[in-house]
């Protein structure tokens, strides 16, 4: 599987189970609903040290960063491996414990599937993993790791403020 959807049009979500930014169950998500202007997946696994360390932290750094500049957040447990702790009532205890008031989606393997969806879609490779799909609909970032000081500021720099969000 090649690493990374990087200059290819976004996949819709295929991702079942959502709660929204209070921890209420909702109807599955899909990118519109993340408005019309830039959107972050994060994806991540509860057991997951590298997730709780940097990919968590640099989320909540981006979402408090971005607020007015039409960024749009998800957060997804691409569940891989694990299923047994990586479990949906992951969701609400990370969003609590990060104080994230975005969409957390709960994605498992389907049956005779290797990968969740999400994974399959957007042939991330683990977690931490972030995408980040442009206003058009192209994915324009496609990683581990997304340095959140230098992402803000480029987004600073480029005066992003296209549309907003939501």
């Amino acid at each position: 599987m090649q690493m990374g959807l990087l200059h290819k049009e976004a996949p819709e979500l295929r991702v079942t189970h959502w709660i929204d930014g209070t921890g209420n169950e909702v109807e599955p998500l899909v990118l519109a609903d993340l408005g019309d202007g830039f959107k972050i997946l994060y994806c991540f696994q509860h057991w997951c040290p590298g997730c709780h360390s940097s990919g968590f932290p640099t989320l909540k750094r981006l979402v408090e960063e971005l607020p007015d500049r039409g960024f749009g957040f998800a957060a997804v447990q691409t569940v891989f491996e694990g299923a047994e702790i990586n479990t949906v009532d992951k969701l609400r205890l990370n969003q609590d414990k990060y104080g994230l008031e975005i969409p957390f989606g709960h994605d498992v393997r389907q049956a005779g599937e290797t990968y969740s969806t999400l994974m399959g879609d957007y042939r991330t490779s683990g977690t931490p993993w972030f995408t980040v799909i442009d206003p058009e609909g192209v994915v324009v970032y496609a990683d581990f790791h997304l340095d959140p000081m230098k992402f803000v500021e480029a987004a600073s720099q480029a005066n992003v403020v296209l549309r907003k969000s939501g």
